[in-house]
């Protein structure tokens, strides 16, 4: 007789794995916040409408967080781990996708997690 396996699922090891941003070293994670991936880069680019022009409006480059006012008048509070506070200042403008969670801060994309 064997023992049966314990069987994980896949939100019990994502929620256990740790990122490599956390160690100092480059994103290994796609998770919202995280490393941008081709396609949710794709999707953004593709999907124009979905674009909304921002100002920055403060910057915690410490933690990661960039809030942003939209021309619309949403205030925006963004998290990344990549490095997306060291790319702007207040004032600075930006464009955000919200639905898929990317920043564009000139030619650059990030993915963002909203606060």
């Amino acid at each position: 007789m064997t023992t049966p396996r314990i069987h994980l699922s896949p939100v019990t090891v994502r929620e256990a794995a740790a990122c490599m941003c956390d160690h100092g070293d480059v994103c290994s994670s796609y998770a919202p916040g995280h490393a941008l991936h081709l396609i949710q880069a794709r999707l953004a680019a593709a999907t124009t409408a979905g674009w909304a022009d921002a100002l920055v409006t403060d910057v915690d480059a410490a933690h990661g967080v960039v809030q942003l006012v939209t021309l619309d008048g949403e205030t925006l509070t963004l998290w990344n781990a990549g490095g997306a506070a060291l790319e702007v200042q207040p004032g600075s403008p930006v464009a955000v996708h919200a639905q898929w969670s990317v920043l564009a801060i000139g030619a650059l994309r990030y993915n963002v997690a909203q606060r």
